[in-house]
């Protein structure tokens, strides 16, 4: 069978225009939380205030009490099993006799208001019994996962560099805050309208909770206004399943700005010890890296979380020994899980820190340090499984590095750090050039039965051909409907398509993360086209639909199969692809104020297949900026387990004047394995931007620097002396 059917307007490869792209521009695109339904009601939720206390009791009746109020619930009203989770169940729906985290679900109020719903939140009084938080990851004993990856037996050479580095807790920071709309059902079941990234697993969470079959749980996917991760995990689902079915009514809830920083998981905050062996010109002989990972209250995603820090915490790098140790633990401090890089951000941070340091030692360029050490096609990673795809690392280091370098800082202040606010004209400003690598798993891994499935539809309407396209995959910005939409036009040849609302009506297409949705899903869409064309007999498409009828099919995708990591050696074939990104990073620092403007930022990806040109492009531009955010800006800050910054006003994410220029090549290196030999690209760009620009700083300032994201004060204070 050849590859494609015959040509077709906006088929893959092309920049297809996003159906959604005019109404998001206009203002017009309706999120989950524009939902409305005549006569619903409104949830609020009380959280607790406390990291870490005993529920002594709940008193429900000053808010009951309130007009308005139509319900108020604890966790002696859950209809089903109490907890849920997205790896194990020990979440509870809503606290029982404690509490493990700032923000942790305690009651819910239905109310004919929001505002009443919140006056009414207001007026539960509990009784807590604060006691003390377990709140340093260093502390606590009790752990989510520890893997170890052993390979090799020497461990001393002629040039050894050690660091210490750490990595803050970054949030997801969607615009688009929790939301859905819950609508009990005839059958005594309930629909469920949200904004998620995996409907089929938030319904198998949900109905045991509700004690429902899982058939009387149906999902479909609403508006969705970003994700990163952070709609992986359950929020308000059950809560608002919960009240409509109590009230048989439905009920939306949507979170506020401040309770959205309590409602959702957040990156893993890191603190990792590395060290490094070479030979005297640069050639690694041994890594050594211990890898601590905070998970905070509850499991969530953190044992994959921890299989990716382990299995890719050397980088992409040759090295025949290694002695690495991922560990996650519990602690008082909020949820974490799943966020763009997925664990391997916070080792690429290290790794590629302690590769500038022995670049230095051994006196070679930080790009020839990494040429020498690149892995590239039949490479072994640490786990020892086999680079089976094209990896050119050491070419795309070296392209990189003959993109030309940006002019000096000149005397307009809007391209000097502080901008327009007069704080320099440029007299202690000083340049630096920082570079950065990083490899990415692509969809999931160690076993994980990773599939999707995909309904294609071709029937004529108006006596023309028509096909429609049905998956459960979540859009979550990212472009998937119009990609789905460009295998149909390529497969089947037919330019009128349309693609289905995701829903749980047809088969599971797993998480939209992962890089993974164009993988599988693309794959599935892929394999239900053919399976229709076929049925066309090499006719075609109207003639056939003519002749026959309407035709569907329904497929299937899996990718080849993954392997668990070995518990005690972390040697496996783990993963299904690996993606390569490498970043340079240019930044004029003012190193009497310690502020930092990022110049430039360039890039190189190899992708497999360019599907969609200009929708790559912003899923590059798109993790750079995060990578930028956590180098130099985003950090939920923790004390003793309190968060003191939930709001966009405290927590700082980059906006468009903090986003420089970049310069990109993309290359199209296939990969056999894998559908139109595409390689995932949603996340590498997050993992390697964010250590070049702390190179990048750290050569402009001559400071070590080994904590992101990096702050003025971390600068300016050193400088004066007052730091180390």
């Amino acid at each position: 069978m050849t590859e494609t059917a015959r040509a077709s307007r906006h088929g893959v490869g092309e920049s297809a225009r996003r159906p959604d792209a005019a109404l998001k521009v206009r203002g017009e695109f309706a999120y989950a939380s524009d939902l409305w339904l005549e006569g619903m009601v409104w949830g609020a939720t009380l959280r607790s205030p406390h990291p870490s206390a005993w529920i002594r009791s709940i008193d429900v009746g000053p808010a009951l009490a309130i007009p308005g109020v139509r319900a108020v619930l604890t966790h002696e009203d859950v209809p089903g099993e109490k907890f849920y989770g997205l790896e194990r169940r020990d979440q509870p729906v809503l606290a029982i006799d404690q509490v493990r985290y700032q923000g942790e679900p305690v009651a819910l109020v239905a109310a004919d208001h929001p505002e009443t719903a919140r006056r009414a939140v207001a007026a539960i009084r509990v009784d807590y019994e604060p006691r003390p938080a377990v709140t340093d990851p260093r502390e606590s004993r009790e752990f989510v996962r520890s893997q170890p990856v052993v390979k090799g037996d020497t461990f001393e050479a002629e040039v050894v560099v050690t660091g210490e580095y750490e990595v803050g807790m970054q949030d997801q920071a969607f615009l688009g805050p929790e939301s859905g709309l819950a609508v009990p059902a005839d059958d005594g079941g309930v629909d469920l309208f949200i904004a998620t990234q995996w409907l089929h697993v938030d319904r198998d969470q949900l109905a045991p909770c509700l004690g429902l079959p899982p058939e009387k749980v149906r999902l479909t996917l609403s508006g969705v206004g970003g994700a990163f991760g952070a709609r992986e995990d359950l929020s308000m689902q059950v809560h608002a399943c919960m009240l409509a079915l109590r009230l048989d009514r439905p009920v939306k809830i949507v979170y506020g700005r401040e309770e959205s920083f309590f409602g959702h998981v957040h990156r893993h905050p890191a603190r990792m010890r590395y060290e490094h062996g070479a030979t005297r010109d640069g050639r690694l002989v041994y890594v050594k890296a211990d890898i601590l990972l905070d998970g905070g209250a509850y499991c969530s995603s953190s044992p994959a979380v921890v299989g990716n820090a382990a299995s890719l915490g050397a980088g992409p790098y040759e090295v025949p020994n290694v002695r690495v140790r991922a560990t996650g633990v519990y602690t008082n401090n909020p949820p974490c899980g799943a966020m763009r890089g997925f664990g391997a951000v916070q080792a690429c941070y290290a790794y590629e820190s302690q590769m500038d340091r022995l670049a230095e030692a051994c006196g070679l360029s930080p790009v020839e340090i990494r040429v020498r050490n690149a892995v590239s096609q039949g490479s072994a990673l640490i786990t020892g499984q086999v680079i089976d795809s094209p990896a050119p690392l050491a070419e795309m280091l070296r392209e990189l590095e003959r993109f030309p370098l940006p002019p000096p800082a000149g005397s307009d202040l809007r391209g000097l750090p502080g901008g327009v606010s007069q704080t320099t004209h440029g007299e202690s400003v000083r340049r630096g050039v920082g570079y950065g690598v990083g490899i990415k798993n692509i969809c999931f891994s160690e076993g994980f039965d990773d599939f999707s499935t995909a309904r294609v539809r071709a029937e004529l309407v108006g006596g023309e051909p028509h096909v429609t396209v049905h998956t459960a995959a979540a859009e979550v910005g990212q472009g998937l409907v119009t990609i789905q939409a460009q295998i149909a036009r390529t497969e089947l040849g037919v330019d009128d398509v349309t693609v289905a609302t995701a829903d749980t009506s047809v088969g599971s297409a797993g998480s939209s993360s992962a890089s993974r949705q164009s993988y599988v899903t693309g794959g599935a869409v892929r394999e239900a086209c053919r399976a229709v064309r076929e049925r066309f007999g090499g006719l075609p498409a109207r003639e056939a639909l003519a002749l026959f009828g309407p035709i569907e099919e329904t497929r299937e995708y899996r990718h080849r199969p993954t392997y668990p990591l070995d518990p005690a050696t972390g040697q496996g074939d783990s993963h299904t692809q690996l993606a390569l990104c490498v970043h340079r990073a240019v930044v004029d620092v003012d190193v009497e104020l310690g502020l930092v403007k990022v110049v430039e930022l360039a890039a190189v990806q190899d992708v497999g297949r360019i599907l969609n040109p200009q929708a790559l492009e912003g899923q590059i531009h798109g993790g750079s900026a995060q990578g930028l955010g956590l180098a130099l800006m985003e950090e939920i800050r923790v004390r003793d387990g309190v968060v003191l910054n939930p709001s966009f006003t405290d927590y700082l994410i980059p906006t468009i004047l903090d986003m420089p220029p970049m310069t990109m090549k993309i290359l199209e290196n296939p990969d056999p394995a894998a559908p139109y030999g595409l390689r995932g690209a949603g996340e590498p760009p997050t993992l390697s931007s964010t250590p070049a620009i702390a190179s990048a700083v750290r050569a402009a300032t001559g400071l070590r620097l080994t904590r992101v994201p990096i702050r003025p004060e971390d600068i300016a204070l050193v400088q004066d002396g007052e730091g180390s």
